[in-house]
Formats: C-alpha cells, sequence, structure tokens
C-alpha cells in the first residue's frame, strides 16, 4: 500500500523521509495553506460566522504537489504538529482534497510526531485516529474571533484616532499591561526611608552585621523609618546599647530543580540567559525540533517545542537518569524518578514537556556541529531537562536573634542570617535566570554565634532609601505576566510581541518593553470606550471557553454569538463620537501620565506660555502632541510624553524645529528638524548663506522617535562614527555607526551589522572584534547556507554577494529583503523570492518554460 504523508515544513518532511520505507511519500504544506482573506465580510455573522476560506497564493504550488501525488497513493496520512494549529492545518489540507474529490476512495489517517526520531514516528504511526473536531472547532473560534475584533474594532480606530494602526483580541490586552507599567512609572512618587545595621563581634572577635528589626514591641515596616532625624535618634540609641544573643536557629533547607521547560518558561529563559526574543526562540527550537544534518544523518534533537506540559514521558526520565548516574554519580541521583504537575492556568497538557530527543547526546559531542544559536538553546535543554531530574540542593539556613539594651531599658530586636551550602545537588549544572526585579539580597556566611553570648558593637550604620517604581517588563517577564493571567497561548507570544514592535506600540529599550505614545492612545482609548474588551479577567475567562471547546463542553458556534451581540454594540455606541470627545477622554486616562501635577498632585493643565489657556492632547500630521486651546492666538505645543517644549508651533504639529541646547565643546546651538529631505535630523550650529562648509547633521535613526531626542541623544548622533578601539591584530580603528542598512561595527572594508541604536554607544571592542571576524568569516565562506533542492531540482544556496545576501537557483539570483536574516531565512521564503524574480525578469536567467511551469504550478 501506498501512502502520501503530510507534514508541515519540508525540514521536517526530509527527516521523517529518511525514516520510513520506499512506501511512504512525504511532502510538506509550508504550514497553513488557507486564511481568512484580509477583507470584510470573511466572517459573516449574519449567516450564523460563515467563514469563507481562500488558498494563500504561496499555497497553490503545494496544495497542487499533494493533489498530483495523492492520486498514485491509496493512503493519506496527515501528520501535522501536534497541537491545535496542527489539527486545524490537516483539516484544511482534507477539506481541500475532498473539495477536489480526490479523496473519495482513500484511507485517512491522522497521526502526531512528539518528536522526530525512528523510534516516535514508528510509535505514531501504530496510533492512527480521526481529525479531532473539537480541536478544529476550538481554532475555528479562535480565528473568528480574533478576525471580528480586528475587522471592527481597528477602523474605528482609524476613524477617532488618526495613527493608530490596529487592535487585536490579545494584543491590545498585552499592550495594556506594558502601557499601564509605564504610566505606574511615570506617576510614581518616591518615599524616603532609612534602615539600621549594626557591625557586632563575638567573643571570639569575629565580626558579622545585623539588622534592626524591631523598636520594643513594634515591628519595623519598610518605611517606618521616614527620615535622617528618626535615623539618627534610632542610631545614637543603638550606640549606646549592650547586645546579646537571644536565640540561634539554624535548620536546613532544601532546594529543588525547576521543572523542564515548557513553551513559556524556554521562551523566558532564553530571554534571561542568551538574550533571545521569543520569536527567535522558537524559530530556532523549530529547527531543533524537524531534524538537524549530525554526520550525515538528519535527526530532530529536541521534542515538540509548543506545549504546556511540565511531565516528562518515562523513556525521557529512564535516559536523563542514566546521564546523571553516569556523569554526575548515585549522590546526584535520586531514589525515585521525579514528577511535575503544571500550575499554570488553562495548561494544555496533550503531550510531554521539551527535552532532548535522546538525553545522551550532550552539548558537548554537538558543539562544532550545531551553529552557535542552536547550539546555546540545546545546551540550555539539555542541561534544565538533567538538573530537573537531580537531587535537590541543600543548605543550612542560620537565624540569630539579637536583644539591644539601651540604657533605659527600652529593647531593640536585630536579626543576622547566613546560608551555608552543603550539598550542590542540581545547582552542580544548573542555575534557574531570574528578572531583575526578582533578585534577593545575598546569603552571609556567619561566624559561630552561641545563645547568650554577649557581643561587642563595632559601628551603626543608617542608611538613606528610596522607594523605587516597579520596572518595566521585558519580554521575558511580560510573557510571565501573561501566562500568570490566562490570558493568549505560549505558542501566540511571540507574536504578539512581534506585532507590537511592528506597528509601533512598543520598542525596546536596554531589553525593557516601553510604550511608544501611539501604544499609549490606543491602550487609554480602549480603555476610554472599550473597557470590557482589554480587561485581563474578560480575556482570560475567553481562553476558558476556548479550552472548553477543545474539550467538547461547550458549542463554538454559542460563543460566537454572544461575544457578537456584546461586542457589536460596543462598536455601534461609539460611532457618533466626535474626536472631540474622544481627546477629551484620552486626557482624563493619560492626564496624570502626559500634564504636570499641581500642589495637590492633580494633573495641572493651565498653558505655561499664555497662562489662561488649557493643555490637551491634539491630533497632527506627526501624531499626538500636547496643545493650549487658545490656538492660534497661543501657540504652545510640546511632545506628548514630555521633551522640547515651544511656544510656537503651527497648533495642528509639532513644530519644524526644536532647539535642544548648547554643545559644550564647541558652544553652538544644537537643533532637532522635524522635517528633512530624508526625514528628522540634529544640526551642529546655523547654516550661514555662501559658507563653504555646512553646519555638521545626523539622520534621526528608524525607530527613534524625534520626540525623545534631547540634548545629550543629539551629540552622540552628532559624534558618530566613534572609535570603539582598535583591533588587535592589525592595530587600525574599528568604528561603530548608523549608516544606510542600520548600526553597524566597521573594520576596513568589513561592515557587521548591530542589532539595534543602543548598541553603537555602548559596543566594547571584544565584542566588536567577534562580530567583524564572525562577518569576515560569512563573506570569505561566500556561501551562508544551503536549503536543499528547489522542487524543479537543483541546489538552492544563501549567498553572501558584494550588495548583500542573496537566494540562488541556477541562474537566479534574488536578493533578500533586509527584515530576513539570511541565516533564518526559509525555503517557502526562497521559493517566493527566486518567482518574484523570475517574473520581473520575464524568465533571464532561466528557461521561459521553467518560469511558466513554476507559475503553472504556483
Amino acid at each position: 500500500m501506498n501512502a502520501l504523508v503530510i507534514v508541515e515544513s519540508p525540514a521536517k518532511a526530509k527527516t521523517i523521509n529518511k525514516y520510513l520505507g520506499k512506501d511512504y511519500t512525504v511532502l510538506a504544506s509550508y504550514g497553513h495553506v488557507r486564511d481568512l482573506p484580509a477583507r470584510d465580510g470573511s466572517v459573516d455573522p449574519d449567516h450564523d460566522f460563515e467563514m469563507k476560506w481562500e488558498i494563500q497564493p504561496g499555497s497553490k504550488k503545494h496544495i497542487d504537489a499533494i493533489a498530483r501525488a495523492l492520486k498514485g497513493a491509496d493512503r493519506l496520512i496527515l501528520a501535522t504538529d501536534p497541537d491545535r494549529e496542527g489539527e486545524a492545518i490537516s483539516w484544511h489540507v482534507l477539506e481541500i482534497l475532498r473539495q477536489r474529490g480526490l479523496v473519495d476512495d482513500k484511507d485517512i489517517a491522522r497521526v502526531v510526531f512528539h518528536a522526530i526520531t525512528p523510534s516516535a514516528i514508528t510509535e505514531a504511526m501504530k496510533s492512527p485516529r480521526d481529525i479531532d473536531q473539537r480541536l478544529v472547532e476550538a481554532y475555528l473560534a479562535r480565528r473568528a474571533l480574533d478576525y471580528l475584533v480586528g475587522f471592527t474594532l481597528s477602523p474605528v480606530l482609524w476613524r477617532k484616532l488618526p495613527g493608530a494602526r490596529s487592535a487585536g483580541r490579545v494584543q491590545s490586552v498585552a499592550l495594556r499591561l506594558v502601557a499601564e507599567r509605564e504610566r505606574e512609572i511615570e506617576t510614581f512618587t518616591p518615599q524616603e526611608y532609612w534602615t539600621l545595621e549594626a557591625t557586632l563581634k563575638t567573643p571570639r572577635d569575629e565580626a558579622f552585621t545585623a539588622r534592626l528589626l524591631r523598636i520594643g514591641e513594634r515591628k519595623l515596616e519598610k518605611l517606618a523609618i521616614p527620615d535622617s532625624e528618626t535615623a539618627a535618634r534610632i542610631r545614637t540609641a543603638l550606640e549606646t546599647a549592650t547586645y546579646t544573643v537571644e536565640k540561634v536557629e539554624a535548620k536546613p533547607v532544601r532546594r529543588n530543580p525547576p521543572p523542564p521547560f515548557t513553551t513559556s518558561t524556554l521562551q523566558q529563559e532564553a530571554s534571561r540567559k542568551l538574550g533571545l526574543s521569543p520569536e527567535r526562540t522558537m524559530g530556532l527550537a523549530q529547527r531543533l525540533y524537524e531534524g538537524v544534518d549530525i554526520g550525515g544523518e538528519t535527526a530532530g534533537l529536541i521534542t515538540y517545542m509548543r506545549t504546556d506540559a511540565v511531565h516528562l514521558a518515562p523513556e525521557g526520565i529512564a535516559a536523563a537518569r542514566e546521564v546523571i548516574a553516569r556523569r554526575f554519580g548515585d549522590r546526584y541521583l535520586p531514589q525515585t524518578p521525579r514528577q511535575y504537575k503544571t500550575r499554570v492556568r488553562n495548561a494544555q497538557e496533550a503531550h510531554e514537556a521539551i527535552r532532548p530527543t535522546d538525553p545522551a547526546r550532550t552539548p558537548e559531542s554537538l558543539n562544532g556541529v550545531l551553529d552557535d544559536a542552536l547550539w546555546k538553546l540545546y545546551d540550555l535543554i539539555w542541561k534544565r531537562t538533567i538538573a530537573s531530574q537531580m537531587e535537590p540542593a541543600e543548605f543550612l539556613r542560620t537565624t540569630v536573634d539579637i536583644r539591644a539594651t539601651v540604657p533605659d531599658g527600652e529593647t531593640c530586636g536585630l536579626r543576622a542570617t547566613g546560608q551555608v551550602q552543603k550539598f550542590d545537588g542540581f545547582l552542580k549544572l544548573y542555575q534557574e535566570g531570574t528578572d531583575d526585579e526578582e533578585q534577593g539580597e545575598d546569603e552571609r556566611r556567619l561566624p559561630v554565634i552561641n545563645e547568650g553570648e554577649r557581643l561587642a558593637l563595632e559601628r551603626v550604620e543608617a542608611r538613606q532609601h528610596f522607594t523605587e517604581p516597579p520596572p518595566r517588563y521585558t519580554e521575558a517577564s511580560l510573557v510571565k505576566k501573561l501566562e500568570e493571567l490566562g490570558i493568549g497561548r505560549p505558542s501566540t507570544y511571540a507574536s504578539i510581541l512581534s506585532i507590537l514592535r511592528d506597528r509601533g506600540y512598543v520598542r525596546l529599550e536596554k531589553r525593557r518593553l516601553v510604550p511608544e505614545d501611539r501604544g499609549q492612545l490606543v491602550t487609554a482609548f480602549l480603555e476610554s470606550f472599550f473597557p470590557r474588551y482589554v480587561q485581563y479577567d474578560f480575556t482570560a475567562s475567553l481562553e476558558d471557553k476556548l479550552d472548553r471547546i477543545a474539550r467538547g463542553e461547550e458549542n463554538w458556534k454559542a460563543l460566537l454569538r454572544e461575544f457578537w451581540s456584546e461586542f457589536r454594540q460596543a462598536v455601534e455606541a461609539t460611532e457618533k463620537l466626535r474626536i472631540a470627545d474622544v481627546l477629551e477622554a484620552l486626557n482624563e486616562v493619560l492626564g496624570p501620565y502626559i500634564f504636570p501635577r499641581g500642589e495637590d498632585g492633580t494633573p495641572d493643565r493651565r498653558c505655561p506660555a499664555c497662562g489662561t489657556g488649557t493643555l490637551s492632547l491634539k491630533i497632527g500630521r506627526f501624531g499626538a502632541f500636547v496643545g493650549c486651546s487658545n490656538y492660534p492666538e497661543c501657540r504652545y505645543t510640546r511632545p506628548l510624553s514630555g521633551g522640547a517644549e515651544t511656544a510656537g508651533g503651527d497648533g495642528e504639529a509639532l513644530p519644524d524645529r526644536i532647539e535642544l541646547g548648547t554643545d559644550p565643546e564647541t558652544g553652538l546651538p544644537v537643533t532637532l528638524f522635524l522635517k528633512g529631505r530624508f526625514g528628522p535630523y540634529v544640526q551642529l550650529g546655523e547654516a550661514e548663506e555662501g559658507a563653504a562648509e555646512k553646519p555638521k547633521r545626523a539622520s534621526v535613526p528608524k525607530g527613534l522617535d524625534p520626540a525623545t531626542i534631547d540634548l545629550q541623544m543629539a551629540l552622540q548622533l552628532l559624534s558618530l562614527p566613534r572609535e570603539v578601539g582598535r583591533h588587535p591584530e592589525t592595530g587600525e580603528p574599528i568604528l561603530a555607526g548608523i549608516g544606510r542598512y542600520g548600526p553597524y561595527v566597521q573594520h576596513g572594508r568589513t561592515y557587521a551589522n548591530l542589532p539595534s541604536v543602543e548598541d553603537v554607544f555602548t559596543i566594547g571592542i571584544n565584542r566588536a572584534v567577534d562580530l567583524i571576524a564572525e562577518k569576515a568569516a560569512r563573506t570569505s565562506r561566500r556561501e551562508i547556507k544551503s536549503l536543499g533542492e528547489h522542487p524543479e531540482g537543483g541546489e538552492i544556496q544563501i549567498l553572501s554577494g558584494r550588495y548583500g545576501p542573496y537566494v540562488k537557483w541556477k541562474r537566479i539570483n534574488a536578493t533578500i529583503p533586509k527584515d530576513i536574516a539570511p541565516e533564518e531565512i526559509t525555503l517557502e521564503q526562497a521559493l517566493a523570492l527566486l518567482e518574484k524574480k523570475a517574473a520581473d525578469k520575464g524568465g533571464k536567467g532561466t528557461s521561459r518554460r521553467a518560469v511558466s511551469r513554476r507559475k503553472t504550478s504556483g
């Protein structure tokens, strides 16, 4: 019996093809083959939410190839990924083939591979099933909800809030988290407080530090000592006190290892430890799952990477325990295997946690085989998996309570704590990363201290502190928060973060998420007029209902009817809103954030220029800004999020130029021009008519909001390129600058891209040398990577050329767009670029027959 097996990606198809016999043909669907067209009416609420699907332009040729292969097969095996999206892809493929009348006489089966290994594939083939219609219906409900929100709400934003891009069911809630955190930071008022510590000595002359915790019977809270006068009074009393050890308690503490990775925790840890975005992490994990060439053989290195589960399959646990016993010894191996249970809301545990398919394949054995990023991610997954099955780390934690008695008889309580590691356990292999806000104080080791001992005072120190606002979210901490709230799915977090950045709602600054003005405005608009649909509980409850659909406990059409009835009413209520109404509502929400605070702490909206006008949000050609109500008599304007202000302006937009200050070295004025031939720019000095030398200028880099440019940033831009240092081998300078293609480092004629503008000012010589060396190595190799065979024969290569990276197939060369990393380009993307290049040239460089054949099949 001949069988046609359908998987999602060509890499996966290539790997599985090697494991199955000659009776199987494995083809790729190249992801989703159908989608809802991006136009009104693709989901029709008036006809019971009928959904109009279209085959995507790039997918037609893949469907045609599947249809041709199916004609010679007796059996169709749908083996797309083992999650809700994978189930949907199989359903879409089957629906298309049914519409073409190609499956009536075929045996149809659905199988799922949780790992791409010979044993996993063999086992999966033994357990075929039908397509799970409950999972498909959950997918259809989610897709319809996202479409209805996006295509109904986005036009409202465009009409009522000029400059807004779009809204989304989960995207807008994630944006609200980032925007609300920024408002907390902006409106935060620091509070002063003091702490006191005494340095004490034992009778054996060993010193240690204890912290004041109690005065009399009153326990000191964080802000209990509010000022220097109070701190000085307590310090004086402590300096006259006698000190006695009241209690010494030493108890063993065990720290258990963290569980194996889920999709979410992998994204968080890869962000903390490797600096990878969730999107990049998932791309690398996909490659590890689908298979990597190792010594001429393709092998899947990890199990499926989209999972909420923390349990491991018995064979995975057994293999991990073998590695522990062999590598670390029996002392590190628990008597019984560790079992984990998820605590995450709405967890989907259809398959096990992410782990190496073969734990015996150590990271060391793959060093030099995998590229750097892949190796680091595999190393992280391997260590986490092995550590999860190791013994706990053991500590001895000591707490010493000390009584200080002052001459008037009043007592104070101090405490010293210390911790000693007795056994490293899993920490020998793996230490879990933390966000900055999760860092605690380091535990100190204490000397021998006995109860009842008198202690000598060496000194008392009073330290001033100020409360700090909550930190901005990192990508890792935002993913963690979304998961805690039950919003979205871990498999969608990468795309959510990418959408927020691409649409200019947030930016990454020092690895923290900062909302742009546009993002703040959209969030405030939704909070004002669509509050229900950006509530965390409401969004999480929708996820609960989608999960109920997947379990067959709820009807998907009933969910859509309930949602649409209320949502449509909310949209219709905004139809009569005037822009002035919208702006006034935003003034209320954003007032504490955008207006200065008066003496009573409330927003002060008096115009500082005329004194009689009222400050208000306004919408102009360059987005939102703050202006005076007395326009045109008063032309005061300033950017939304602070920065330079002016009493000029046109009342509709930011002024054409803003004086930022004076360069301290030259004494020349520094000016920001918002309208230049090539966009905004900063200038040092003034242009003088007839002068041979023009003032020095520097463009404002793309992605950098001109409203955020201050004098310091302008001077940094004007100082570019900067010399990072001298190359250790050639002695020639390495420069960092911003060019036509973005930020870069340069050594001679070798240029290497930098990830962000910030890196231009912060990169050190060591990293710069590494980037230059890597770029030189890639250039000398010319070939960046091979994508394998073209469907019509011949190898497809990614090459490095004089004018940048490009795709080569036979005699067709197609330039790779700047927003696509050449190392990450997929075969599907490469085929699309080649096809477009051939079409643009009318077949030049290859036979017209080949071009025609591609167009016919595509």
